[in-house]
Order: C-alpha cells, then sequence, then structure tokens
C-alpha cells in the first residue's frame, strides 16, 4: 500500500470517506451480531467489549500504532518507525496516492478496531471486563500493528519480501483475529456448562440485523481497499457480493444434508464466512473464483465450528471456525485463483502460475497465524496472573450484565443506576430471567 503522492482526486477522497464511515459501522453491527449469540445475561457485556474496542484502539492508533505500521520500514521488514507518532508531520495536505494521508490513516484504524472487537467472541460470557480494557490496547499494539506493516507498510516482509497477497485483510484481519481469539480461549478455558448445557442464541433476529450491517460494511472493507472510485473498487464490491452469497448457499447445505434443516443462524454466518473468505482475494480473482471462494468458505467453516467440541476448546462464537479457517482459506486460494487482469501480473495454479504463489500465500499464513497466536497467549497469561482475566463464577454464573454493568438487556430499572450488584443482591425473579 505504499504510494507515491500524485495529489489528491475529489473521486477517490470522497468514496473513501464513504468506505472509512462502512467500515467503522461494521464494529457496532459486528456488536449486534454477538449480542444475539449470547445468553440474555450477557448481552450488555458483549456489546460493551466491541463498543469499548472503538476507542482503546483509536487511543493506540493515533499515538504510535499508525505510525509503526505505515511508516518506512526500520528493521527487517518487521515494524516501521516514530516518525509520525501523534500524527506528527501529517495535516490537510499531507497525500497518500490520490487521497490524503489523514484519511487513508482513519481508514486504516477502523480495519484495527474491528479486528480487535472481533476476538472478544472467542471468550464471550466469562472474560473479566477490566482485563479486557488492558488487552485491547496491548494486543492492538503487539500484534495487529506488526502484522499489519508486515502485509501492507513500506518494506512489510510479507507483501515485499515474500510477495503474498492480501488485498483486504485476510492476514492482519482475519487470521490474526481467529488466531489470537483461540489462544484466549485456552488462557481462559471453557464457560460453565461447556458440552454440557444448551447455549443457544438469545435473538436470532438480531444476529441477522447484525450480519446485514457487517455485509453493509464489508464493501467499504473491500472495494475501499482500492483506494480510489476505480474498476478494481468495482470488480472487489462484486466479489464480495458474490462470495457472501455463495458463503450462505454452502453453509446452507451442510446443514440441510447433515441436519435436516437449514437454520437462521447457519444463513448469517454462512454470509459472513463467505465474506471472510473472499476479504484477502477479493482483488486477485474473477468473479468465478470469487463465487469459489465463498463456497468453500460456506462448506468448509460449517464444519469447523464443530471442531471446539472435538477438541475441547471453547471458541464462544466460532471465531475460530469462520474468521480463522475463512481468512486461510481465502488467503490460500489466492495461490489457485488469481487471475493477472486482477493482479497487474500474479497468476495462480488454475491460471498456468504454478505452485510459487500458493506456496508464498501457505507461508505467510502460517507465519502470521503463529505468530499472533504466540505473543496472544502471552499476552493473556500474564494479565491472567497479574490481574486474573477470567470472571468470577459467581459473576459468570448470574451474568455479566447485571454483576459487572449494573444493568440487563431487557429489564431496565429493576436495578438502580450504578447500585453494587452481587448474586446475594440481585432479586429472584430476576435471577431466573439471567440464567
Amino acid at each position: 500500500m505504499t504510494l507515491a503522492a500524485q495529489g489528491i482526486d475529489t473521486g477517490d477522497t470522497a468514496w473513501l470517506l464513504a468506505a472509512t464511515a462502512l467500515v467503522l459501522l461494521m464494529t457496532p453491527g459486528l456488536a449486534l451480531f454477538y449480542g444475539g449469540m449470547v445468553r440474555t445475561k450477557s448481552v450488555l457485556n458483549m456489546l460493551m467489549m466491541s463498543f469499548v474496542s472503538i476507542a482503546l484502539v483509536t487511543v493506540v492508533w493515533l499515538a504510535a500504532g499508525y505510525s509503526l505500521a505505515f511508516s518506512e520500514d526500520s528493521f527487517a521488514g518487521l515494524i516501521g518507525g516514530l516518525e509520525h507518532a501523534g500524527f506528527e508531520g501529517l495535516g490537510p495536505d499531507s497525500v497518500h496516492g490520490t487521497v490524503p494521508t489523514l484519511l487513508f490513516a482513519t481508514f486504516q484504524l477502523t480495519f484495527a478496531i474491528i479486528t480487535a472487537a472481533l476476538i472478544s467472541g472467542a471468550i464471550a460470557d466469562r472474560a473479566k471486563f477490566a482485563a479486557w480494557l488492558v488487552f485491547v490496547p496491548v494486543w492492538a499494539l503487539l500484534v495487529y500493528v506488526p502484522v499489519a506493516h508486515w502485509v501492507w507498510g513500506p518494506g512489510g516482509w510479507v507483501l515485499d519480501k515474500l510477495g503474498a497477497l492480501d488485498f483486504a485483510g485476510g492476514l492482519p484481519v482475519e487470521i490474526t483475529s481467529g488466531a489470537s481469539g483461540l489462544a484466549l480461549a485456552l488462557v481462559l478455558g471453557p464457560r460453565l456448562g461447556f458440552k454440557k448445557d444448551a447455549m443457544r442464541p438469545h435473538n436470532l433476529p438480531m444476529v441477522v440485523l447484525g450480519a446485514g450491517l457487517l455485509w453493509f460494511g464489508w464493501f467499504g472493507f473491500n472495494a475501499g481497499s482500492a483506494l480510489g472510485a476505480n474498476g478494481l473498487a468495482a470488480a472487489a464490491f462484486l466479489n464480495t457480493l458474490a462470495a457472501g452469497c455463495t458463503g450462505l448457499l454452502g453453509w446452507l447445505f451442510v446443514e440441510q444434508k447433515r441436519d435436516g434443516h437449514p437454520t437462521t443462524l447457519g444463513a448469517a454466518s454462512g454470509a459472513v464466512a463467505g465474506l471472510v473468505a473472499i476479504t484477502p482475494s477479493c482483488g486477485s480473482v474473477s468473479l468465478l473464483g470469487a463465487l469459489v471462494v465463498g463456497l468453500a468458505a460456506g462448506v468448509v467453516c460449517s464444519y469447523a465450528v464443530g471442531w471446539k467440541f472435538r477438541l475441547n476448546y471453547d471458541d464462544s462464537l466460532d471465531v475460530v471456525g469462520v474468521h480463522l479457517v475463512g481468512g486461510v482459506i481465502g488467503t490460500l486460494l489466492i495461490g489457485v485463483f488469481a487471475e493477472k487482469a486482477m493482479t497487474g501480473g500474479t497468476e495462480g495454479l488454475l491460471y498456468g502460475g504454478g505452485l510459487g504463489q500458493l506456496g508464498r500465500q501457505l507461508v505467510a499464513v502460517v507465519a502470521v497465524g503463529a505468530y499472533a497466536f504466540a505473543v496472544t497467549y502471552g499476552i493473556g497469561k500474564v494479565i491472567d496472573r497479574v490481574m486474573g482475566f477470567r470472571a468470577d463464577e459467581e459473576h459468570e454464573h448470574t451474568g455479566l450484565d447485571l454483576t459487572v454493568h449494573a444493568e440487563t438487556a431487557y429489564d431496565h430499572g429493576v436495578l438502580g443506576h450504578g447500585a453494587p450488584v452481587s448474586a446475594s443482591t440481585v432479586p429472584s425473579a430476576q435471577k431466573a430471567k439471567t440464567t
């Protein structure tokens, strides 16, 4: 994403302004998607984990994150410098390609925000909110920022040295969040009643609304990554729509064949799986490739979400099964379906490019996944040792909405605002509603 300054183009700028707003909207959409999937006693906590990520990541990004990710490389393709810390040297006249640098930096900020928020789904119902407040900024600085530099920053080793392709975030967003979610799920352990109690989504219309907002925002996510109002943006836009559709259909096909009935949750999850997979490849594959990428993700991810029961890790809201697995599928399939007309030169295996590009994509997937998992696991363990990352058993049983936030999603007014809450002070009728 290193571009020489060419002067501001008003059309490109207008599109990127809209795309930035669309991507920011994805985080509230994710909050609703996740909020509908949890039980009634943890809805607000789930919403809060996403919303607070907007504020925390923004502060980190403005202070040092953007500079470390997108300044000129300072060490072996691994990290940028601090010349733009605090947005030093950036003003209204600064230009990145054909758009203002301040806009480009804000667009990239929205990617960092939703990546952090995605991780919360893996530890739903059982994480201390205070620990989450510490985790998010540390994780953004130590995990997201370096990976973003590797893939998109000037001199980053994944793009400039390895030659792997990632148009809109399969590596920094999807694989990083999925691998990090798995690490935190292992640090915290499974929820109370995992594999014993029914933990069904409490509000499927909310899930579908969240998925719809995510899909809407994803057009900014993918088509906006063209950084201009041009044909590549149009192709990425269409590929995004197509993959979301085949992902949805693929998931429903599996459910019908395996379970005898297609579900609303399956439709929402399948669409998201297709969108996840097309994220890295939307600017590299043709429409036919996009249809296949989405279908492959819908089918494979529908099986992958069940791995947690066999392997005994509690990925509460299927961050691993959808985002990690879907991100791997989409990133690897670039090596199969990449077309010269889209990439400007690189071709995948299906179009005569040989195994080279597929191998480069595989190296990038393994390196990014391993780094994100290892560093996140370390951060989680340190926080757990210092302040505890897992919520108290009493709080988890009663519900984090009441015990942490002193409010509930559907019974406002039962408790006075700001009143201290514990399991012993919650009315018996209220307890029954939160379980």
